[in-house]
């Protein structure tokens, strides 16, 4: 028989719900000035037709829904091993501080805005995709590969020979500790992988995004549901068709599919890095061979006035909205995650009910919050609740499939008797610390994410990138990737100082 709740446990619980209190009121007070009207005139008659197409998918309305499918999982094959071969190496040395800010300053970006600038030095380019992908993930096995190689033992290297190699002692003295957990992480940043390669093809990318936008935009919910519903069956059965065995046929078959790489202007790229990037009276200033007006101190003085104007016109309001977005979606995300992690626990849910909660957290998690804000979009119109709404249940229903696992392997006393109250005094307690521990690493995602949202229309820090990319403006589009990776990063210190501040030291998954 396990034991009942201590009074310490309680007394930290009570932490936790104090946090909760806070996070709830910063959550309804952003979501009170956060533009939520619904704007469609009729958005349950779209509803009914979004609906009738998941009902009846037309899974023959492409020729080319085969190839979609296997390039999403050719990017993604190919972005992940790059961000491996680039992670790797990076872990063993990530404890010095300027490897570690190089490395968040690079996963603090999306792969879509990643994708952005690469699209003008490579085009649509396969290698823009991969690169998309490779870099932001491979920063992000840095820093997960350098948490877990330290809870490797030490003492093992004390039991080799006196003459073994360095190598050895590292891959058998502390890789081989923590083999379990990095490639549970590797599976795992894999799903993550084939979730971003299908939204690159919202940005031209030959992925499954493409084909779901254009179906989608023109109407087309038979055949949009089609290639949803694909996909969510190709990240659900990852387990079945992803064996170890396979992965290098998969790699040469995904290298041999790629579309052609088209001919690089190498006087293009230069002068993208020379000039495109600079502001704009240092471009004139490169132009012309001199300085503005002749003078380094009014060139100096047109500098900040353009970053001034920049800063205020652009980045404050687009760095407000970002907050308030993602504030007002991580207090859905929460209630999601709460409600969903109850309804799947079997032992108090039941075997059917929790089976069928189980399958829709994997739904609703599967499909990248991209996707569901522009179907809400469709839906809804351009206003901050649709993203909301993708935000809250792609990130709630991911946090409810984790919980719901350390669920599983509770040991419940004599006293549980499957209802409410018990689940409520013996369950909760014990996955609620890591539930919030979840969430508030998730609040970085969901920055990432709501970010990348602006692309839809909502002004936040990503609409201005997207705008000043469109307007051919790199300059501007720069800057403010530099504003959404400080924000990024700020918001990754002050959530990792509150939990642990707290001893909160547990394993996250990202």
């Amino acid at each position: 028989m396990s034991k009942l709740p201590t009074a310490s446990s309680l007394t930290f619980f009570g932490y936790w719900q104090r946090v909760t209190l806070c996070l709830f009121l910063i959550a309804a007070i952003c979501g009170y000035f956060a533009d939520t009207e619904i704007i469609t005139l009729d958005p349950w008659h779209e509803l009914l037709l979004i609906a009738k197409g998941f009902a009846l998918p037309d899974f023959f309305a492409t020729e080319y829904l085969l190839n979609a499918l296997w390039q999403t999982v050719s990017f993604a094959l190919l972005g992940v091993s790059l961000a491996l071969c680039i992670g790797a190496p990076l872990s063993l040395i990530y404890h010095k501080p300027l490897i570690a800010a190089l490395c968040a300053f690079t996963r603090a970006i999306h792969e879509i805005f990643w994708a952005l600038l690469f699209l003008q030095i490579f085009g649509l380019s396969p290698l823009t995709g991969i690169l998309a992908i490779a870099l932001p993930y491979g920063a992000t096995f840095a820093r997960v590969f350098s948490d877990i190689l330290q809870q490797a033992p030490a003492t093992t290297s004390q039991t080799f020979a006196f003459n073994t190699d360095r190598i050895s002692r590292y891959i058998y003295g502390r890789v081989a500790h923590v083999l379990v957990p990095i490639t549970a992480y590797i599976r795992y940043r894999f799903e993550c992988g084939l979730k971003s390669s299908a939204v690159l093809g919202f940005v031209g990318m030959p992925t499954l995004g493409f084909y779901l936008e254009t179906a989608f935009r023109q109407g087309h919910y038979h055949q949009g549901g089609a290639l949803l519903i694909l996909f969510i069956a190709l990240i659900g059965t990852i387990p079945y068709w992803c064996r170890l065995k396979l992965l290098p046929l998969y790699f040469v078959i995904a290298i041999w599919a790629l579309p052609t790489f088209p001919t690089v202007d190498s006087g293009l790229i230069w002068r993208f890095i020379s000039q495109d990037i600079l502001p704009p009276m240092f471009q004139l200033a490169v132009n012309q061979g001199e300085f503005v007006n002749g003078s380094t101190v009014d060139l100096l003085h047109e500098f900040a006035d353009w970053i001034i104007d920049l800063l205020s016109e652009q980045a404050l309001p687009g760095t407000m909205a970002t907050l308030l977005l993602a504030a007002a979606a991580l207090g859905i995300s929460h209630i999601i995650a709460l409600v969903g992690s109850t309804m799947c626990n079997r032992t108090f849910a039941g075997v059917i009910f929790g089976n069928c909660s189980r399958f829709m957290m994997l739904v609703l998690r599967s499909v990248p919050e991209y996707i569901f804000a522009f179907i809400f979009m469709l839906l809804l119109g351009p206003s901050m609740l649709p993203a909301m709404l993708a935000l809250g249940l792609h990130n709630g229903a991911l946090i409810a499939y984790l919980t719901t696992r350390q669920a599983d392997n509770l040991p419940l006393s004599g006293h549980f008797n499957g209802r409410l109250d018990s689940y409520a005094y013996e369950v909760l307690p014990a996955i609620y610390p890591n539930m919030m521990a979840l969430l508030f690493y998730r609040f970085e995602v969901i920055l990432r994410e709501t970010a990348i949202l602006g692309m839809l229309g909502i002004a936040t820090l990503g609409f201005y990138i997207d705008s000043n990319f469109a307007e051919i403006r790199y300059n501007g589009a720069i800057i403010l990737m530099l504003v959404t990776a400080i924000v990024n990063v700020a918001v990754d210190f002050a959530s990792r100082k509150l939990l642990y501040g707290k001893k909160q030291k547990q394993l996250l998954c990202s």
